[in-house]
Protein backbone atom coordinates (compact mmCIF):
# COMPACT_ATOMS: atom_id res chain seq x y z
CA UNK A 1 0.00 0.00 0.00
CA UNK A 2 2.87 2.37 0.67
CA UNK A 3 4.40 2.14 -2.78
CA UNK A 4 0.71 3.18 -4.62
CA UNK A 5 0.61 6.08 -2.47
CA UNK A 6 4.19 6.85 -2.95
CA UNK A 7 3.49 6.07 -6.53
CA UNK A 8 0.13 8.47 -6.16
CA UNK A 9 1.62 11.39 -4.27
CA UNK A 10 4.54 11.63 -6.91
CA UNK A 11 2.43 11.60 -9.99
CA UNK A 12 0.29 14.40 -8.50
CA UNK A 13 4.01 16.13 -7.66
CA UNK A 14 4.49 15.62 -11.75
CA UNK A 15 1.39 17.15 -12.65
CA UNK A 16 1.56 20.57 -10.04
CA UNK A 17 5.20 20.91 -11.95
CA UNK A 18 4.32 20.67 -15.21
CA UNK A 19 1.03 22.94 -14.43
CA UNK A 20 3.93 25.34 -12.72
CA UNK A 21 6.12 25.03 -16.11
CA UNK A 22 3.43 26.32 -17.89
CA UNK A 23 1.79 29.10 -16.06
CA UNK A 24 4.23 30.33 -14.04
CA UNK A 25 7.90 29.54 -13.30
CA UNK A 26 9.23 27.12 -16.33
CA UNK A 27 11.89 26.14 -14.46
CA UNK A 28 9.93 24.34 -11.61
CA UNK A 29 11.18 20.95 -10.80
CA UNK A 30 10.69 18.36 -7.96
CA UNK A 31 12.90 18.36 -5.14
CA UNK A 32 14.99 15.79 -4.39
CA UNK A 33 14.20 14.17 -0.58
CA UNK A 34 16.53 15.79 2.04
CA UNK A 35 15.28 13.78 5.29
CA UNK A 36 15.14 16.21 8.17
CA UNK A 37 16.31 19.16 6.56
CA UNK A 38 13.37 18.80 3.54
CA UNK A 39 13.38 21.84 1.57
CA UNK A 40 9.90 21.14 0.17
CA UNK A 41 8.82 18.87 -2.95
CA UNK A 42 8.93 21.61 -5.45
CA UNK A 43 10.74 24.12 -6.04
CA UNK A 44 9.92 26.96 -8.54
CA UNK A 45 6.71 28.27 -6.60
CA UNK A 46 7.75 31.94 -6.21
CA UNK A 47 8.89 32.83 -2.67
CA UNK A 48 7.50 29.79 -1.68
CA UNK A 49 8.68 26.04 -0.04
CA UNK A 50 5.46 23.95 -1.74
CA UNK A 51 4.54 20.53 -0.43
CA UNK A 52 2.65 18.37 -2.77
CA UNK A 53 -0.38 16.07 -1.21
CA UNK A 54 -2.53 13.44 -2.52
CA UNK A 55 -4.04 12.17 0.59
CA UNK A 56 -7.16 9.99 0.99
CA UNK A 57 -7.33 11.46 4.69
CA UNK A 58 -6.81 15.66 4.24
CA UNK A 59 -4.60 17.11 7.60
CA UNK A 60 -4.17 19.94 6.80
CA UNK A 61 -2.44 21.74 10.28
CA UNK A 62 0.08 18.92 9.78
CA UNK A 63 0.90 20.03 6.06
CA UNK A 64 0.76 23.86 7.09
CA UNK A 65 3.46 22.88 9.19
CA UNK A 66 5.36 20.85 7.30
CA UNK A 67 5.90 23.72 4.68
CA UNK A 68 6.27 26.72 6.84
CA UNK A 69 9.33 23.89 8.54
CA UNK A 70 10.75 23.57 4.93
CA UNK A 71 10.24 26.97 4.11
CA UNK A 72 12.50 27.89 6.48
CA UNK A 73 15.06 25.04 5.50
CA UNK A 74 14.60 25.99 1.71
CA UNK A 75 15.81 29.72 2.78
CA UNK A 76 11.74 30.96 1.30
CA UNK A 77 9.62 33.54 3.07
CA UNK A 78 6.61 31.50 2.67
CA UNK A 79 5.50 27.60 2.72
CA UNK A 80 2.37 26.33 1.44
CA UNK A 81 0.51 22.72 0.69
CA UNK A 82 -1.16 22.14 -3.13
CA UNK A 83 -3.78 19.69 -2.41
CA UNK A 84 -5.61 17.28 -4.43
CA UNK A 85 -9.30 17.51 -4.46
CA UNK A 86 -10.68 14.18 -5.36
CA UNK A 87 -12.08 13.24 -8.65
CA UNK A 88 -10.44 16.91 -10.01
CA UNK A 89 -7.89 17.91 -12.10
CA UNK A 90 -4.46 19.74 -11.28
CA UNK A 91 -5.66 23.26 -11.58
CA UNK A 92 -8.50 22.42 -9.37
CA UNK A 93 -6.39 21.62 -6.00
CA UNK A 94 -5.93 23.65 -3.09
CA UNK A 95 -3.53 25.77 -2.14
CA UNK A 96 -3.51 26.42 1.51
CA UNK A 97 -1.07 28.21 4.12
CA UNK A 98 -2.35 29.66 7.17
CA UNK A 99 -3.37 32.64 8.15
CA UNK A 100 -0.63 34.60 9.34
CA UNK A 101 2.13 33.36 6.29
CA UNK A 102 -1.10 34.95 4.09
CA UNK A 103 -1.16 38.35 5.93
CA UNK A 104 2.54 38.40 5.42
CA UNK A 105 2.27 37.50 1.96
CA UNK A 106 -0.66 39.76 1.34
CA UNK A 107 1.91 42.73 3.26
CA UNK A 108 4.60 42.15 0.68
CA UNK A 109 2.12 42.47 -1.88
CA UNK A 110 0.76 45.38 -0.81
CA UNK A 111 4.45 47.05 0.06
CA UNK A 112 5.48 45.93 -3.34
CA UNK A 113 2.66 47.49 -5.67
CA UNK A 114 2.89 50.69 -3.47
CA UNK A 115 6.60 51.51 -4.49
CA UNK A 116 5.37 50.47 -8.20
CA UNK A 117 2.59 53.45 -7.88
CA UNK A 118 5.29 55.79 -6.50
CA UNK A 119 8.02 54.57 -8.51
CA UNK A 120 6.08 54.37 -12.09
CA UNK A 121 2.33 54.89 -11.63
CA UNK A 122 1.35 54.10 -15.54
CA UNK A 123 3.47 50.78 -15.62
CA UNK A 124 1.39 49.71 -12.72
CA UNK A 125 -1.88 50.44 -13.73
CA UNK A 126 -0.87 49.01 -17.11
CA UNK A 127 -0.05 45.30 -15.55
CA UNK A 128 -2.96 46.33 -13.05
CA UNK A 129 -5.45 46.22 -15.75
CA UNK A 130 -3.57 43.26 -17.71
CA UNK A 131 -3.94 41.44 -15.03
CA UNK A 132 -7.60 42.22 -14.57
CA UNK A 133 -8.40 41.34 -17.62
CA UNK A 134 -6.87 38.22 -17.40
CA UNK A 135 -8.93 37.11 -14.26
Amino acid sequence: MANLSKAKGTAFESLVVTYLQEHHNRQARRNVQMGAKDIGDIDGYYLHALEAKAEKSITLSDYIAQANREAIHAGQPFGCAVVKRRMKGVRDAYVVRDLATDVRLMNRLKIMEEALQDESFSRWYDIDEELREAA
